[in-house]
Formats: structure tokens, C-alpha cells, sequence
């Protein structure tokens, strides 16, 4: 997780405590010291005092809120799929899959919300464990959402040739390989995550104990990683998935084939809205860093513009697998049947509940079982 650092008055060099002129002495010197590690790199101090006093004031409820929503939501998934679904279809598979991820995701936001109202107070192993496991979760539910995407392509438009490709031991390796790509993703966090203490901020939880350069260069891999690997190949696919989706759908003679095509649009424009604005910032971030070099920037735009964009990708990712699974009858049935035992309902109101299961079993199946 990233947080901007404060301006300090004193700068802390492998222990060493130094006064701001002593850094211009040594940034002239040509000697090489010891103490200090000290090449002759002057280190540039931001200060963030305005963008850390913005996410102390909104990012601790926020996280809370996004935490309990996907708690309520992704367990109540869970549930539906443990009490009257069986792991034995795809959708199934890797539906189960992307609410274990969002779960991983969201129990590592108490974290950060602490993190953001005061300091790091959890020591440096689970500094490295939380924002590891933070990224894993967010990348593995951006993958998850593909492959449910490419799943449901293959059950509309090649229904008929997809039956062998279809089988659950490809949904198995297949989440597996999204494991082990959002693993790998996330090495470079698991390496340079790390506590250090900051006189004005106290103890920090970010990326730490390497030059600039490197620090420098490593943002712009995960940046371009991020931009390229998690948004703009998802976003190819989920688009040309529900585009052909979209015309199988309107050449067909399914009776329930424009409710379909808006159920694509919403999903199509909710992915959209919600990821662009982050990346598009992700990249912009990328390009300054490019632009800047070791030097760096200290404008508070881009802060203010992740902060907020990361949030809204944020809730998309705790609240899509509720989405997803709503939006199809069966999971609808399943969530009334829940109720029912738990809830009294009128004759009336459970004889059309009856009536609308069966009649949905006439009806084929379109984009969601």
C-alpha cells in the first residue's frame, strides 16, 4: 500500500540522523561516507501533509465499509454454493474461486484502514504478508472475472463444440495458472515492503531500503504490469467476449434475448467505468515517473487521482461476485429459497415464486445459469 510520505525535518540514513544542511555538505562532498551510505544522490522530500490529512479523514471508513460489504456479500455467495450448489460445472469453479479472492482482498483492508487513521502498528513480517496479500487478491479477482467471462462465451456462442473443452479439471488448472500469475505479480511487494521509521509520520508500511533508481524503475514495471497485464488484456477480452455474446444473442430466437442484451450492457459499462479511471491514472503515473526520472515529482494530483479511482476499483472487484451471481435465475432461486424458509410469505407470493421457477426451466439458458 502506498502512502506518501510526509515532510520531515530530520532524514534518517541507515540510522543516522542528519540536518537538511548537512545533506547539501554531503550532496557537494566527493567523498564517500560511511556512516551515511551516502554516493552522492541528493534525495528529494515531498511534502504530503495535505494528501496523508485526505486519507486519514476518508480512507479508514471507506475500507471498513468496502471490508463488511464484501463480507456480507461474498459470504452470503459462498454460502448459496456450499448449500445448494456443487463444484460440478466451470461457472461453478470459478465462481468459488473469485469469492475466495475477493475475500483474500478484503481481509487485508482493516489493515490499511488502521494503517491510514495513525500508523503501521503490525510489525514488518505482516507488512509484507498484508500488502502481498492485498495485491494478490485484487489481480487474482481481475483474472477470475476473465475467465468467468471466457467461460460464458464459450457456453453461448460455441455451445455445442465447447461441451469437451468444458470440464471442470480446465477450471482447476486454469485457476490454478491465476494463482500462480497473481503470486508472481506480486514478488516485487513481498521483496521491497517493508517498516521504517519517520519521525513526523511514525512507523510506515511502504516500499523501502533501496536507491531511488531502483525504487524508480520498479514502480514503472508495476505500473505497466498493472496497466497492461490486469486492464487492458481483460478489457479486450470481456469486450470482444460479450460482443459476440451480444450477437449470438440478437440472431437467436430466445425469448428472453433483450432483457440478455442489457444485462451485457450494464456489465460491459460497469467494468468500464470502474477500472479506467485507476489505470488511465496508473499509466499517467508511469509516464511521469518516465518523464522524472530518479528526480521524481512532488505534485499531489496523481495522489488525490489514485486514491479515489483505487477505491472505485476497489468496490467493484468486493462487489462483483454478488453481481455476477444475482443476475442469474438460478442463484436468484437459490437466494428466495433461503428466504423462504427463514421468512414467511404469503400463498400468493409463494405460488408465483413457484410458477416463475417453472417457467424459467423452459426457457434455455442465455449468459448467466
Amino acid at each position: 500500500m502506498l502512502r506518501p510520505t510526509r515532510t520531515k525535518q530530520k532524514v534518517d540514513f541507515k540510522g543516522a540522523m542528519m540536518d537538511p544542511d548537512d545533506i547539501l555538505w554531503l550532496y557537494n562532498s566527493t567523498e564517500v561516507y560511511e556512516n551515511y551510505s551516502i554516493t552522492g544522490e541528493f534525495v528529494t522530500l515531498c511534502p504530503k501533509r495535505n494528501v496523508n490529512l485526505f486519507s486519514a479523514q476518508f480512507l479508514p471508513a471507506f475500507y471498513y465499509s468496502i471490508f463488511l460489504l464484501s463480507l456480507l456479500g461474498n459470504g452470503l455467495v459462498l454460502y448459496i454454493i456450499y448449500k445448494y450448489e456443487k463444484l460440478s460445472s466451470m461457472t461453478n469453479i470459478f465462481l468459488l474461486n473469485l469469492v475466495i479472492s475477493d475475500l483474500v482482498f478484503a481481509f487485508s483492508l482493516p489493515f490499511w484502514a488502521t494503517y491510514h487513521s495513525s500508523e503501521w502498528i503490525f510489525g514488518g513480517p505482516l507488512c509484507k504478508l498484508v500488502s502481498s496479500v492485498y495485491y494478490i487478491g485484487f489481480y487474482s479477482s481481475i483474472l477470475f472475472l476473465t475467465l468467468m467471462t471466457l467461460d460464458r462465451y464459450l457456453a453461448v456462442v460455441h455451445a455445442i463444440t465447447s461441451l469437451k473443452r468444458r470440464r471442470n479439471v480446465y477450471a482447476v488448472i486454469s485457476s490454478a495458472a491465476v494463482w500462480c500469475v497473481s503470486i508472481l505479480a506480486c514478488l516485487k511487494k513481498i521483496i521491497l515492503f517493508d517498516v521504517r521509521e519517520n519521525g513526523d509520520s511514525g512507523t510506515l508500511c511502504e516500499e523501502t531500503d533501496f536507491s531511488k533508481e531502483v525504487m524508480t524503475r520498479w514502480q514503472l514495471i508495476g505500473d505497466y504490469q498493472q496497466f497492461v497485464l490486469f486492464f487492458l488484456l481483460p478489457l479486450a477480452i470481456v469486450l470482444y467476449c460479450y460482443t459476440r455474446i451480444t450477437v449470438k444473442i440478437v440472431h437467436s430466437r430466445m425469448k428472453e434475448k433483450f432483457r440478455a442484451v442489457k444485462i451485457i450492457f450494464v456489465i460491459i459499462v460497469t467494468f468500464f467505468v470502474c477500472w479506467t479511471p485507476y489505470n488511465v491514472v496508473v499509466l499517467l503515473r508511469a509516464i511521469q515517473a518516465s518523464a522524472s526520472g530518479s528526480t521524481g515529482s512532488c505534485a499531489d494530483e496523481l495522489d488525490y487521482a489514485l486514491y479515489v479511482t483505487r477505491n472505485i476499483a476497489f468496490l467493484y472487484c468486493c462487489i462483483s461476485p454478488v453481481f455476477y451471481t444475482f443476475v442469474g435465475k438460478k442463484f436468484r432461486g437459490h437466494f428466495q429459497k433461503m428466504l423462504a424458509k427463514r421468512t414467511p410469505c404469503l400463498p400468493s407470493q409463494c405460488s408465483t415464486n413457484q410458477s416463475s421457477r417453472t417457467t424459467s426451466q423452459r426457457i434455455p439458458h442465455t449468459i448467466h445459469e
